[in-house]
């Protein structure tokens, strides 16, 4: 059944305004409810005191997808106690929201109404339009007689304007039973971030009880069930810091829905869970309600499912948002030889995708071109050759594949013709400064993207990949359980770097996340790692720091981190 749009209003007004709430529950606050009274009632009819006995906003505040004159405004009510996520109770409330240019809200510039309902899981989500361009704004909301904690956000610059850089967190891969989200905390504490990125694995579908249990405990396959989970992640304090700090931009990977998976299925489906599509379908609806981004260019639920996404920053930079989960063909089951991996007729992106794709990678639009993909775009291979030398022993029989002995088939190694694609249109076109931006892989990595895998160095790279590590996913140290940086594990890089010589950096055993920063004459990713994830007061340190030069499409280490 298709939900008929929420009620929103939106008003401009002066500068000057001040609220008769004055300061009242502006000071950003971490935990949920507080703050001075408002005139928000229910629809059903029931008295805001005799309905705000508990936490309102348990689920913190969050914005996201930011335009030079919009961002995305996200939150969730409990207007009853046993009104939680995916419970399909709890009636009608009306929400204000206001975003203001000062953490105070002495000078309001918007403020609107919502409706949100148990049809929509009681979430909120909204696009503040009429904002100006590369500005910093606070916001909040008020419901049943609360006010919400308060968020920080922020616009893109205007699309000609040539701002002095870029500055983006990144991460992925956060599993809430393997660990602490202190690397979110780590995020949260920096007050220099424009945006920060997830690139997929935000929650995992699984049950499991490791350092804390999932909600349920058991793997989800309902609406309520992704509803649930989504609500018990965004009771997190540390996600919920880092939300509130900076707007996000995000893309799902697999486990948003289930482990690997393609367009018409998945390796964790089976017929007992019943009908795949239908899965999707409500974990993709789920994934709208509670996350605060776009889909077919709305904050509008029920208008389509279309992740992908372009969002400028000015004639600096432009970030391609892509979503390598719905329109994949099944992944080859054979790793290894399997020369299935180049056949044209297979495709990670889909066709249409794809044609979004290369028509964003021009040289004439911004300066860097950043590609925000779930999964490694870069060879990971065992043993390659040069591209002459395969296609000579393939006119034999199809022996080899085109970029040697795969690892992952999982990742674009899977899928060789699209990448061959991607790559051949970066050196036909001439499109220089291009940046793969990529999780999945519970490590970090810093890679040259080469032409030709097997005689690089050479042959050019057409571009260069960073590769956050995971919030808490579990990597090699945790899968051996060695020490970190012991030499069984040391060993282990070497010998990918090894047979990897595009590849320029590559941990293991760290969690943490990364920060991108873009100027007119490079682009810098710092790699920051999380000491324990039982910890909630673990130490997060600066590792290693990896530049490409504006023009070179190459990655050199450099000495130290962004200021």
């Amino acid at each position: 059944m298709t939900e008929k749009p929420q009620s929103t209003t939106e008003s401009h007004l002066p500068r000057r305004t001040v609220l008769a709430t004055g300061a009242a529950g502006a000071a950003v606050a971490l935990t949920a409810g507080g703050g001075a009274p408002a005139t928000a009632t229910t629809t059903a009819g029931a008295t805001a005191s005799a309905m705000t006995r508990h936490e309102v906003f348990q689920h913190g505040v969050a914005s996201g997808d930011p335009l030079p004159d919009a961002v995305v405004l996200w939150t969730r009510v409990t207007p009853t106690p046993d009104a939680t996520p995916g419970s399909g109770r709890g009636p009608k409330v009306r929400v204000g929201w206001e975003v203001a240019t000062d953490r105070r809200f002495r000078r309001v510039v918007r403020r609107g109404r919502y409706v949100t309902s148990a049809g929509r899981d009681h979430t909120v989500k909204l696009d503040a339009r009429g904002l100006e361009p590369e500005r910093w704004y606070w916001f909040r909301f008020t419901a049943l007689g609360r006010t919400s904690p308060v968020g920080r956000t922020r616009t893109a610059p205007a699309a000609d304007a040539t701002p002095a850089n870029l500055r983006l967190g990144f991460a992925s891969c956060s599993n809430w039973p393997a660990g602490l989200f202190a690397a979110y905390r780590g995020l949260a504490e920096r007050s220099d971030l424009h945006a920060i990125v997830h690139l997929g694995d935000y929650l995992y579908e699984s049950g499991s009880s490791d350092v804390r249990a999932h909600e349920p405990d058991r793997e989800i396959v309902t609406l309520a069930d992704y509803r649930q989970r989504h609500g018990q992640y965004k009771t997190d304090p540390d996600l919920q810091a880092a939300h509130a700090s900076a707007p996000w931009i995000v893309t799902w990977d697999d486990h948003e829905v289930t482990n690997d998976s393609w367009a018409e299925g998945a390796e964790n489906h089976d017929a007992s869970e019943g009908d795949y599509a239908k899965r999707r379908a409500r974990a993709h609806r789920a994934y709208d309600e509670w996350m605060p981004c776009r889909m077919d260019g709305t904050a509008r639920l029920d208008d389509g499912t279309r992740l992908y996404r372009r969002l400028r920053f000015g004639t600096l930079a432009e970030l391609s948002m892509l979503d390598l989960r719905t329109y994949r063909d099944e992944q080859i089951s054979q790793v290894g030889t399997d020369t299935g991996v180049d056949d044209p007729g297979r495709t990670i992106t889909g066709e249409e995708q794809m044609g979004w794709l290369l028509e964003g990678l021009q040289q004439d639009r911004a300066q860097w071109k950043l590609v925000g993909t779930s999964v490694m775009f870069s060879p990971l291979k065992v043993a390659a050759l040069p591209r002459d030398v395969v296609a000579a022993v393939n006119t034999l029989a199809p022996l080899l594949p085109q970029d040697g002995v795969y690892a992952n088939a999982d990742q674009w190694d899977g899928y060789t013709a699209d990448r061959r694609t991607v790559v051949d249109h970066l050196v036909s076109q001439g499109v220089q400064d291009t940046v793969f931006l990529t999780g999945d892989i519970h490590s970090a990595w810093a890679i040259d993207v080469p032409t030709d895998v097997g005689s690089y160095p050479l042959s050019p790279s057409a571009g260069v990949e960073f590769v956050c590590t995971s919030v808490t996913s579990g990597n090699l140290k945790d899968a051996l359980g060695t020490p970190s940086r012991s030499p069984v594990n040391l060993a282990a890089e070497q010998a990918i770097l090894l047979a990897n010589p595009h590849i320029k950096y590559l941990n293991f055993d760290d969690h943490g996340f990364s920060v991108l920063d873009v100027t007119a004459e490079r682009a810098q990713c710092d790699f920051f790692v999380i000491g324990s994830r039982t910890d909630p007061d673990t130490p997060i340190t600066w590792t290693r720091s990896f530049a490409t030069v504006a023009g070179a499409s190459f990655v050199q280490e450099v000495d130290a981190p962004v200021g």
